[in-house]
C-alpha cells in the first residue's frame, strides 16, 4: 500500500513540473582584471540537484559540448584556452560510444577565459550554448547573452581590498520591501538599503526568501556535482561594481547528501534565508537589471529551478517588480529580430484533451496477470523434472496414511508452506534490488552479459554436466526440524523440497525471476505463480488418492524434459547477449548471426529426438518411442520455420521478421548483408528535410514539410520531439523502435516527424519567439520554441501523435520504458484515427 501511495504521489509530481519549462541551469558572467588590458573572463554556472552539464572539450559526434561566441569582433583576444573548473566527471557514454566530460551539479561549473583587451570602447556582446541532461532526459542547448564592458574607453582596475573582501553592511536608511515571486513553496522578497559607508558600498541589496514547512533551499556554496546553487545574474553588471560575493544567513544545515555524494549547505524554513550583495553605483541613471535563480526541495522531490527576476533604479534604490508592465515592455524593446509566433492553435487546444480516450485499460504482456501465468508455466514445467515428480506420489502417501481428513489437511498446510516459502523469496528479491534497479535490467549491457553466462550454466547443467545444488548441511538440518511433526515439520518438509530439488527448480525460477525483473512487483508475482502450480498437484492428490493411479511412471522421460529445457535456456541465452550488444553497439550479434543459433538449436533438439546426441544422464535408445517421434518431428518444423526467416523481402527491403521472436530476435534491419535503404528522390525534392532517422525509418525533420506530405496521403503525424544528445530518445529508438511491429508501424502507419531540438544548424536570420520573446539562432532553437508553445514542455523525448487537421488524438507519451506499451500507444492512437476518419467520410 505503501508503495501504491508513493509510485502515485511521485507520478503526480512528475506530471505537474513537466507541463512547466525546466530551466536547470543558471549563468552568471563576470570580468575580473589581471593588469590595465588583461582580463579574466568568468563564466559560472549554478546547475541544479540531479542534473549536469557537458565540457567544452568533447569529440565530434557525442553530446553538444558547451562553447563561447563572441558577436563583436576587434574587441579582445583569446590568450590561451579556457580553462574548466568542478565537479569533473569524464565517462564511457554507452550511446556515442565515446568518452565524455561533463560537470556535476554539486559544484559551480566555471570557465576561465584570459583575453587581452584590444578596444575598450567597445563592449564584448556574444553569447554561450551548452546543454544540460539530468537521468531520465535531456534539454535542448541554449544560448545564454552576456556582455561585457571594459570601461568605455579605458581598462578600470578595482582595488584589491574590494575584489576580495566583501564590504561590512553599515545600512541606515531603509526603502520598502517588495514581493518578487511568490512560487510554489518559497516567497522572494527584496530591499535596497542605502549603506552609510559610501567609501565601500552604496547600496545593499538584500534577498530574503520565506520558506514552507518541510523544504529547504540550497546555498551559493554547493559542491560540483550536488544539486543547484542560489546564484545570481545581472543583465548590465557593467552601472555597478559588485563589493565582494553575496553574503548568505538563516538557519542552516551542512552535510554529505546521500543523493549526490557531496557536502551540501542548505536554509530550512525555521528562520528566513538572507542574501545581501553590497554594491557601488557607477551610473546613478541607470538601472540594475537582473535575476536570482534557485532550488528548492523536500524529503521527497526537487522542484525544477526557477528565476526571481528584480530592477532597481540605482539613483533613488526604487525596486521595480520585475512582473511589471513596464519591465515587461522595456524586454521586449531589447530584443530585435523577425518576429513570428510557431502557435498551432489546434495543437494547443487538443493537446490537454485530446480527441480520443484510450490506450488507459489496455492489457499487455507485463502486466501482472501475465506474469501470473509466466510463473505457472515455470512451475508446471518444474513438477517435470526429476527432482520433483517423483516426490509427488511418496509425499501424498505419507500424508494419506492416517484419515483420509488429516491427509488432506496436512496435504494442504504443506502445499501453503510451499507458497509462502517461494513468495518470500519473490519479495526478499523486490527488497533487496529496489524497483529501480530491477527495471534497469532490462537493458543495462553489463547484467544482460551477466544473464547469458548465467544461462548458459543452467543450460550446461540441465544436459547433465553438472548440478546446481544447494549445500547438504542446509537440507539436512531442515530434514531433522521435519521430523518434529506437526506444523513446523510440515513446513520444513516442504523447506527441505525447496533444497533438494533446487538443481531443477533454481534454472527455472531464474529464467522467470528474470523475464520479470523489469516490472517493480514482478518477482512476487512470478514467484506466487510458480509456488501455486508446484504446490497445486500435492494437495489435489492428497484429496483425491485415486488420481494418483493417472501418473506416468517415473523414468527416463523425465531426463529428456530437463534436456529439453536446456535447449531452451541454450537458445534463451542469446536473447541476453543480444541486447547488450545493441545496447553497447558492438555490432557482432546481429539478425543473421542470431536467426543461425536459433536454427542451430532446433537442429540440435532434433538430432537428440533421433538418437544422434546424448548427454551424461541419458540411457540407451533402442526404439524412438511415438513421444520422442513427436518431439523429434516437432523440432524439424522449428528449424524450418526459424529458416524462414531468411527470406528476403524487397517491398521493405528486409528480412522476413518472425512473430514467435518478435522482441526476442534482434531487428531485421540489424544485419549484416543487405543494403542500406535509400531515400525516394522524387520525394526528397518536394520535400528537403525528408532524410533516415533510428534504424532507417524515413522521416521528416520539418513539422511543416511532415504536416503538408500527411495531409497529403491522409495519415496521422507522429511528432518526436528529441535530440542528437538526447539518452532517454536513444534508448527508446535503440530497445522499442528496433522491434519489427513498432518499425513497421512507424513506416507505414504514421508520417514520422522528428524534430531535433539540439539542430545546431544557424538558421538564415536570427528569429525571435512572439510568445516567449526569446531569440532563436539555430534550427534546434527553433523546434525547442515548437514544443514549449504548443506542448508546455520542454523536455525530451515527447511522442505526440496529430491528425492532418492538427488535433493531437491521445495524451502525449514522455520516456518511459516497456515495448508492449509502446505498441499499445500507437494501436490506441491509430485506431482511434482510423474511426475517425470513417465518421467524417
Amino acid at each position: 500500500m505503501i508503495r501504491s501511495i508513493a509510485f502515485f504521489f511521485f507520478s503526480f509530481t512528475f506530471l505537474a513540473l513537466s507541463a512547466q519549462e525546466l530551466n536547470p541551469v543558471k549563468w552568471t558572467f563576470e570580468a575580473e582584471p589581471i593588469s590595465q588590458n588583461e582580463y579574466m573572463l568568468i563564466y559560472t554556472a549554478s546547475i541544479d540537484k540531479g542534473w549536469n552539464v557537458y565540457s567544452q572539450y568533447i569529440e565530434e559526434g557525442g553530446p553538444v559540448p558547451t562553447s563561447i561566441w563572441y558577436d563583436t569582433e576587434g574587441v579582445v583576444e583569446n590568450i590561451g584556452e579556457a580553462a574548466e573548473e568542478g565537479h569533473k566527471k569524464e565517462v564511457m557514454d554507452p550511446i556515442f560510444e565515446m568518452n565524455v566530460i561533463k560537470f556535476l551539479d554539486d559544484k559551480d561549473f566555471i570557465i576561465k577565459q584570459k583575453v587581452k583587451v584590444l578596444d575598450a570602447s567597445q563592449k564584448l556582446k556574444g553569447y554561450l550554448t551548452y546543454m544540460t541532461c539530468d537521468d531520465e532526459r535531456c534539454l535542448p542547448p541554449t544560448d545564454v547573452d552576456f556582455e561585457f564592458d571594459f570601461g568605455q574607453g579605458k581598462s578600470s582596475v578595482p582595488t584589491q581590498s574590494a575584489i576580495s573582501a566583501p564590504a561590512q553592511s553599515m545600512a541606515t536608511t531603509v526603502s520598502p520591501k517588495t514581493i518578487l515571486s511568490r512560487e510554489g513553496p518559497v516567497t522572494w522578497s527584496m530591499e535596497v538599503k542605502k549603506n552609510s559607508n559610501s567609501e565601500v558600498a552604496d547600496y545593499d541589496l538584500v534577498f530574503t526568501a520565506d520558506i514552507d514547512e518541510g523544504w529547504t533551499v540550497y546555498s551559493q556554496e554547493v559542491e560540483e556535482g550536488g544539486p543547484v546553487p542560489t546564484s545570481f545574474w545581472y543583465e548590465n553588471v557593467d552601472v555597478v561594481e559588485l563589493i565582494g560575493p553575496a553574503t548568505e544567513s538563516g538557519k542552516s544545515k551542512e552535510g554529505i547528501d546521500p543523493v549526490f555524494d557531496v557536502k551540501v549547505k542548505k536554509y530550512l524554513a525555521a528562520e528566513p534565508f538572507v542574501l545581501t550583495q553590497p554594491i557601488k553605483v557607477k551610473n546613478e541613471k541607470a538601472e540594475l537589471i537582473g535575476y536570482l535563480t534557485y532550488m528548492t526541495c523536500d524529503d521527497s522531490k526537487c522542484l525544477p529551478p526557477t528565476d526571481v527576476e528584480f530592477k532597481v533604479n540605482l539613483q533613488n534604490g526604487k525596486i521595480i517588480s520585475a512582473n511589471s508592465e513596464e519591465v515587461l515592455q522595456n524586454a521586449a524593446a531589447d530584443i530585435s529580430g523577425n518576429v513570428i509566433d510557431q502557435t498551432r492553435q489546434g495543437l494547443r487546444d487538443t493537446y490537454q484533451e485530446p480527441i480520443a480516450d484510450c490506450g488507459d485499460e489496455v492489457q499487455n504482456s507485463q502486466s501482472p496477470l501475465w506474469m501470473f501465468i509466466f510463473g505457472f508455466l515455470g512451475g508446471l514445467l518444474a513438477l517435470l523434472t526429476p527432482c520433483v515428480f517423483p516426490m509427488i506420489p511418496l509425499t501424498v502417501s505419507f500424508f494419506t496414511k492416517d484419515s483420509k481428513k488429516k491427509g488432506w489437511q496436512n496435504a494442504a498446510i504443506y502445499s501453503l508452506s510451499i507458497i509462502v516459502i517461494y513468495v518470500t523469496i519473490g519479495l526478499l528479491i523486490t527488497m533487496l534490488f529496489g524497483a529501480e534497479a530491477l527495471n534497469r535490467l532490462s537493458t543495462n549491457w553489463i547484467a544482460n552479459t551477466a544473464f547469458f553466462v548465467i544461462f548458459i550454466f543452467f543450460a550446461f547443467s540441465f544436459f547433465g554436466f553438472y548440478e546446481i545444488q544447494l549445500p547438504s548441511s542446509w537440507a539436512n538440518r531442515s530434514d531433522k526440524m521435519a521430523d518434529k511433526g506437526g506444523l513446523v515439520g510440515i513446513f520444513f518438509m516442504a523447506f527441505t523440497l525447496a533444497l533438494v530439488s533446487f538443481s531443477c527448480t533454481g534454472p527455472i525460477i531464474g529464467t522467470a525471476i528474470v523475464q520479470a525483473a523489469t516490472n517493480q512487483i514482478g518477482p512476487f508475482i512470478v514467484m506466487l505463480g510458480f509456488a501455486i502450480a508446484l504446490a497445486l498437484p500435492f494437495g489435489l492428490f492428497a484429496a483425491f488418492p485415486a488420481w494418483l493411479n493417472s501418473l506416468p511412471r517415473s523414468g527416463g522421460w523425465m531426463t529428456n524434459v530437463k534436456v529439453i529445457l536446456g535447449f531452451l535456456e541454450l537458445a534463451l541465452a542469446f536473447k541476453f547477449l543480444s541486447v547488450a550488444d545493441m545496447t553497447n553497439n558492438w555490432g557482432f550479434l546481429r539478425y543473421e548471426v542470431f536467426m543461425g543459433v536459433w536454427v542451430l538449436v532446433a537442429i540440435a533438439m532434433a538430432l537428440y529426438g533421433f538418437g544422434f546426441i546424448k548427454f551424461p544422464h541419458d540411457s540407451p535408445i533402442k526404439k524412438l518411442s511415438p513421444r520422442r517421434w513427436a518431439f523429434s518431428l516437432g523440432s524439424v518444423a522449428l528449424a524450418v520455420y526459424l529458416a524462414t526467416g531468411f527470406v528476403y523481402k524487397p517491398e521493405t527491403n528486409s528480412y522476413n521478421s518472425l512473430p514467435l521472436l518478435s522482441g526476442v530476435a534482434p531487428p531485421s534491419t540489424y544485419n549484416y548483408f543487405l543494403p542500406e535503404p535509400t531515400i525516394d528522390a522524387e520525394l526528397k525534392s518536394q520535400y528537403p528535410s525528408l532524410g533516415k532517422c533510428a534504424n532507417n525509418i524515413d522521416c521528416f525533420k520539418d513539422y511543416y514539410e511532415g504536416l503538408a506530405y500527411a495531409k497529403k496521403v491522409n495519415k496521422p503525424l507522429l511528432i518526436d520531439m528529441t535530440g542528437y544528445g538526447c539518452v532517454n530518445c536513444r534508448r527508446t529508438e535503440e530497445h522499442i523502435w528496433v522491434d519489427d511491429r513498432v518499425r513497421n508501424m512507424l513506416s507505414d502507419d504514421f508520417v514520422l516527424t522528428s524534430l531535433y531540438v539540439d539542430d545546431d544548424k544557424k538558421l538564415e536570420e536570427i528569429l525571435i519567439s512572439k510568445p516567449r520573446n526569446k531569440k532563436m539562432r539555430n534550427v534546434g532553437n527553433k523546434w525547442a520554441d515548437f514544443q514549449i508553445v504548443n506542448f508546455e514542455q520542454n523536455s525530451q523525448p515527447l511522442y505526440i501523435m496529430v491528425t492532418p487537421d492538427e488535433e493531437v488524438i491521445a495524451a502525449p507519451r514522455g520516456y518511459k520504458e516497456g515495448l508492449n506499451d509502446y505498441i499499445d500507444f500507437l494501436d490506441c492512437g491509430l485506431s482511434s484515427f482510423k474511426s475517425l476518419s470513417s465518421t467524417q467520410m
